[in-house]
C-alpha cells in the first residue's frame, strides 16, 4: 500500500500526522490533507504524480528543500483541487518554478488564511522564523515563515528553518500550541537544547524533531535533561495520531 492509500484510509475522527523526511509532513484532519514543506525528489516514501488527495499545499519558504519544484508541480497536477500557501515575498521564485499564479495563496506574519471543506475548517496564522536573521521589506514581509495549524482544539506549530529570537515564544504563545514541529540541526536552525527550551517556554504538550542527521543527540538530551517533556520520534513514512490534548 502507498503511503497516499494509507493517508487515505486513516480515520477522519482524529488528528493525524505523517513525516516525509527533512521538513516534511502531511497533516489530515477529518477530510482535509496538508502537506508541508514536502520534498519528494528521489524519495522511497512516495512519488508526488501519486498524491490525489492533497487539500492544500504550504512551504514555508522558498529554499529548494522547502520549495521543491520536482516534487510541488507534479503534486499540483495530480491534485488539482490543491492551492500552494507561501510567503507572499516567495511568490514570483514559485512562479518561476512553472506554478501559476491562480494557484497560490500568499500570506505574511499575522495573517490568517482559513481553509474550508465540507463544513469543517483549518485555520493557519503565520509567524516569522529567522533565518538566521529575521528579515522583512515593506514590500515582501517576511521571506521565512512558522505557520500555526489550528484544527478543532488542537495546534501545530510548524517552524520552517528557524533560530531563537528574543521575541520568538512571546508571538507563540497566545496561540497554546500542543504540537511543535522544530528543526534541530544546529547552525541555521535549532541545536536540540534550544528547541527543547522553546517547547518548555510555550509549553508545548508534544516536541517533535525534524530537518536532523543522527537522532542520538536528541534522544540523549530529552532523556537525560528534560524527562517530563512528551516528544515523538518519527521514522520516515510513519503516521501518528496526535494525542488528545487534556
Amino acid at each position: 500500500m502507498t503511503l497516499p492509500e494509507q493517508i487515505d484510509q486513516a480515520s477522519e475522527a482524529s488528528l493525524t500526522l505523517w513525516w516525509l523526511g527533512r521538513s516534511g509532513f502531511v497533516l489530515k484532519y477529518h477530510s482535509m490533507i496538508f502537506y508541508i514543506d514536502p520534498y519528494l525528489t528521489g524519495s522511497l516514501i512516495c512519488a508526488p504524480e501519486q498524491i490525489h488527495h492533497a487539500s492544500m499545499v504550504l512551504c514555508t519558504h522558498g529554499h529548494p528543500g522547502h520549495m521543491d519544484a520536482a516534487t510541488l508541480r507534479p503534486l499540483l497536477e495530480s491534485s488539482p483541487g490543491a492551492k500552494l500557501l507561501l510567503p507572499k515575498s516567495a511568490a514570483a521564485h514559485a512562479h518561476s518554478l512553472g506554478i501559476s499564479y491562480q494557484r497560490m495563496t500568499t500570506t505574511d506574519a499575522g495573517l490568517r488564511v482559513e481553509y474550508f471543506q465540507t463544513g469543517d475548517y483549518i485555520r493557519i496564522y503565520s509567524v516569522p522564523s529567522a533565518h538566521p536573521e529575521l528579515e522583512w521589506t515593506a514590500i515582501g514581509g517576511y521571506p521565512y515563515l512558522g505557520y500555526l495549524i489550528r484544527c478543532g482544539g488542537c495546534t501545530i506549530y510548524h517552524a520552517g528553518d528557524c533560530v531563537p529570537y528574543p521575541d520568538l515564544a512571546m508571538r507563540l504563545r497566545p496561540y497554546n500550541v500542543d504540537v511543535a514541529l522544530l528543526p534541530v540541526s544546529g547552525g541555521v536552525n535549532f541545536s536540540v537544547e534550544q528547541a527543547a527550551q522553546l517547547a518548555e517556554d510555550i509549553e508545548a504538550s508534544w516536541l517533535v524533531p525534524m530537518h536532523y542527521g543522527s537522532a542520538d543527540p536528541f534522544l540523549d538530551h530529552m532523556l537525560f535533561h528534560r524527562p517530563s517533556q512528551r516528544f515523538k520520534l518519527f521514522t520516515a513514512g510513519e503516521g501518528w495520531q496526535v494525542p488528545d490534548i487534556l
